[in-house]
């Protein structure tokens, strides 16, 4: 059973930068893996997604010049640095990972999310 967790949300004032990582119970190289986000009240919101060599990635256009994803196949890690933070970016984010392709949108396998929120 694969599992995912994240780490490194929390507060930070508009302008500011946070850095969340992804943690996979077993090897990550057979698997694309995204980020998606949920604001409260809102329907989910891909982010970013990172093809299985890490060579490839897709973005949404919301968070371009500002979120870069990347990935550590040798430690099974993916992360999501995200600069110049804007209130909207306020959200519980996620974690996935499926061994379809980056450009699929359906991932099987879920974290269970680390919270941001961008406020002063």
């Amino acid at each position: 059973q694969v599992q995912l967790v994240e780490s490194g949300g929390g507060l930070v004032q508009p302008g500011g930068s946070l850095r969340l990582s992804c943690a996979a119970s077993g090897p990550t190289s057979s698997y694309a893996m995204a980020w998606f986000r949920q604001a409260p009240g809102k329907d989910g919101e891909f982010v970013e997604a990172i093809s299985k060599s890490g060579m490839g990635t897709t973005y949404a256009d919301s968070v371009k010049n500002r979120f870069t994803i990347s990935r550590d196949n040798a430690k099974n890690t993916m992360l999501l640095q995200m600069n110049s933070l804007k209130p909207e970016d306020t959200a519980n984010y996620y974690c996935a990972e499926d061994q379809r392709g980056y450009t699929s949108p359906l991932y099987a396998y879920w974290g269970q999310g680390t919270q941001v929120t961008v406020s002063s």
